[in-house]
């Protein structure tokens, strides 16, 4: 019975930690479904980008409040993990403050953590406000009913209630240092949890210890817990922001990608050498689909930014279409995206990794055209957003569909395009009378 704690720690711990090492193998298939594309370019750079936007958190300040609430609730959450290595350690070798030999260093430790705890405490609070009581108007926008709002506040409570547990659990073992309680060594600094040792006076040693050793264990089993809600929320991108800003476009914004396809068919065509009524070679592979029509036709990194997006909302207030009333949202783009690619990764679950068609695709059955064509393609949703993530690169791609594989362009654009063709500019005059305006 003496090591029965530890033999249940160490299940707990294999369940907590297998269940999201599968997850992460279903995440990691889901967005290899995409297209190959090569990111392997200026990884200098790349390198910066990552600890500049993910580690640094240089673009979540351009909104001062926003920006050091989650830097305290950032910096909190990778500070902590220390005290939870040591709680691991603490489960599987029946140890209790494994690291208190380091003297003041750990007092140092532990007391950052609980001055960093009460910190996140004041911005889950702030951050419940702003979206439950002031509702700032990004976090109220359509897509955000339902579940993405329940989401929202739920990451916040299970946050709130792991600093609540991490507090009782050092007041308790406080107040069972100081009545000299066996295996409780006087170790630690606790300048925010002796505040709550008066609730517990006049509680007996073992009273305590079942106080302590309760919150000891809902503390961890609330971590592993949280750990495997992250694959089913908005909260994955304290992983996926990392990889995604290295990868992130590092290309002028305003630069649009060529279809290669296109772009050899115009060499050919200017190639004088080629002979323009050749028939094609019979081994000539079928020419790609142009653009994408499903999350299967977007690349890799495409599909990687929309497990990372946030939820934020800052690219859809940035955006001027949406701004003005148009449906398009960046933000609601990236969640449709990331849905249909659940949904096709369920499709490959149940047909044992195989995608069975299922007569849906992202284009109408998530995303309208209607919501396509207002983009004015300014940039502003991937300026705004703070993981690097690209919304305006899949609106495109999903563009080149309609046009080249459907010709279902707007009116105005078919217009623009003829005139183009014929007239050598977006307007329907004559090249000829272009300077008709001068005698006017």
């Amino acid at each position: 019975m003496e090591y029965l704690p530890n033999i249940l720690f160490a299940i707990a711990l294999v369940i907590g930690i297998g269940f999201f090492t599968k997850n992460v193998k279903k995440l990691s298939r889901n967005i290899k479904l995409g297209k190959d594309v090569d990111v392997s370019d200026n990884k200098q750079q790349r390198w910066k980008n990552m600890a500049r936007i993910a580690l640094g958190q240089t673009k979540m300040v351009v909104r001062p409040i926003a920006g050091l609430m989650h830097i305290i609730v950032y910096v909190g959450f990778i500070i902590i993990n220390i005290e939870v290595l040591e709680i691991i350690l603490d489960g599987l070798l029946g140890t209790h403050r494994l690291f208190a030999p380091l003297g003041t260093l750990y007092n140092i430790l532990i007391g950052s953590f609980e001055i960093l705890a009460l910190l996140v405490i004041v911005a889950i609070v702030v951050f419940w406000i702003r979206r439950n009581i002031i509702k700032l108007q990004r976090f109220i926008k359509p897509e955000m009913e339902g579940w993405p709002k329940k989401d929202g506040n739920m990451i916040l409570y299970i946050e709130l209630v792991l600093m609540f547990l991490f507090l009782t659990m050092n007041a308790t073992d406080f107040q069972l240092q100081q009545l000299n309680a066996e295996h409780y060594v006087k170790a630690g600094a606790f300048p925010v949890s002796q505040f709550l040792v008066p609730l517990f006076d006049g509680m007996s040693i073992p009273n305590l210890i079942v106080v302590e050793r309760i919150a000891w264990w809902l503390h961890i089993l609330g971590i592993l817990t949280f750990l495997n809600y992250l694959y089913y929320s908005k909260h994955l991108h304290i992983i996926l922001a990392f990889p995604n800003t290295y990868y992130g476009k590092l290309k002028p914004m305003g630069e649009i990608n060529n279809v290669e396809a296109v772009t050899n068919e115009v060499k050919l065509m200017m190639d004088p050498s080629v002979d323009p009524y050749a028939a094609p070679a019979e081994d000539a592979p079928e020419p790609e689909k142009f653009g994408a029509s499903d999350v299967m036709d977007l690349n890799w990194v495409q599909l990687l930014n929309a497990y990372t997006c946030t939820e934020c909302g800052r690219c859809t207030s940035e955006c001027p279409a949406n701004q003005t009333g148009k449906k398009l949202s960046p933000r609601k783009i990236m969640m449709d995206t990331r849905d249909r690619l659940e949904e096709v990764g369920k499709n490959m679950d149940v047909n044992k990794g195989e995608f069975v068609p299922d007569g849906k695709q992202l284009l109408d059955d998530y995303i309208s055209r209607e919501e396509l064509w207002a983009c004015t393609t300014c940039n502003a949703c991937v300026q705004a957003c703070p993981v690097s993530i690209d919304p305006l690169s899949i609106i495109m791609e999903m563009r080149r569909f309609l046009v080249m594989e459907q010709s279902a362009a707007p009116t105005e654009l078919n217009n623009m395009m003829s005139n183009i063709e014929n007239n050598g500019a977006p307007w329907p005059y004559n090249q000829m009378d272009r300077l008709n305006w001068v005698n006017e």
